[in-house]
């Protein structure tokens, strides 16, 4: 035999040992899968063997229930409580709060607290009155200082304070002059007692519209110290009356009166000291008098 044969047939026994090998650990293997899925067949045959029983042990339980629930349930029976031994445990309870000197001490202080709440209502109540009082007098001070009429209006005019100015408007977009006002009536309502007006102010058009009856009317002056009053006192149709008031004096007049009394003190040194000197035959004249 040559090499050639001799390797040849190694080769072929080398390969059929590998065959062989393979095919035992194939064999082994199948083997081992078979055992596997015997052994996961039987567990899930246990799994629904304890599935079945847990269903029907719920399934009595639940029968179980129903039938207890349609039973009719027994009433426990009620002992009667004495009435007697109760309503002197209740009494002596309220005694020995009464004699509790913590209890004392809160009634004590609920009628502090009710005395100081009498208290503040009754100081309340006098505050009230107190206030309603001067609310009652300062109408009535407003009121007064207010012409109804025209006789209401000369015994204002009589104090000296003011210069007052009657006037009758008829509806008109004209303007007439009343006092250091020019006033054009606008609208008259005789239902409700009030008007619309429109007036002339320091050369400035000014509207004052739903003025009441007997509301005055305050205007802000240049030259005026204190504000000129305007106020209506009868609104019929289409016509009103009343009356503009204004101070006496002007700024500039007011300012000016100082000075000129300054000036009426001061006089010339040569007048002042022959008023306060006298000559000797005065002097005489006057001794022999005495």
């Amino acid at each position: 035999m040559s090499k050639t044969h001799i390797a040849l047939l190694g080769l072929l026994g080398c390969t059929s040992v590998l065959g062989l090998f393979s095919m035992v650990r194939e064999s082994h293997q199948a083997k081992e899968l078979q055992a596997s899925k015997d052994e996961f067949r039987s567990a899930l045959v246990q799994a629904n063997g304890e599935i079945q029983a847990l269903t029907a042990k719920m399934a009595s339980m639940s029968e179980a229930s129903q039938q207890a629930g349609n039973e009719p349930q027994a009433v426990a029976p009620v002992t009667p409580v004495p009435v007697g031994p109760r309503r002197h445990s209740v009494a002596r309870n309220s005694m020995a709060r009464r004699e509790d000197p913590r209890f004392q001490r809160i009634e004590s202080q609920l009628a502090e607290q009710h005395q100081q709440i009498a208290q503040t209502q009754q100081d309340l109540q006098r505050t009230g009155n107190d206030l309603q009082g001067r609310l009652s007098s300062t109408r009535d001070e407003l009121n007064g200082s207010i012409a109804k009429n025209h006789d209401e209006l000369v015994a204002m005019e009589k104090r000296g304070a003011r210069n007052y100015y009657e006037f009758q408007l008829t509806k008109s977009k004209e303007f007439q002059h009343v006092g250091p006002l020019s006033l054009s009536l606008r609208k008259a309502n005789t239902k409700h007692q009030f008007y619309d007006l429109e007036m002339i102010v320091d050369d400035a058009t000014l509207q004052k519209k739903h003025i009441n009856l007997f509301e005055p009317v305050w205007i802000n002056m240049a030259d005026r110290p204190q504000p000129v009053e305007l106020v209506v006192n009868k609104v019929s149709k289409n016509e009103i009356s009343g009356y503009v008031s204004e101070p006496k004096y002007k700024n500039s007049e007011l300012a000016a009166a100082p000075t000129q009394t300054a000036a009426a003190g001061q006089q010339p040194a040569g007048q002042q000291a022959a008023a306060g000197q006298q000559t000797p035959a005065v002097q005489q004249a006057a001794l022999k008098q005495r």
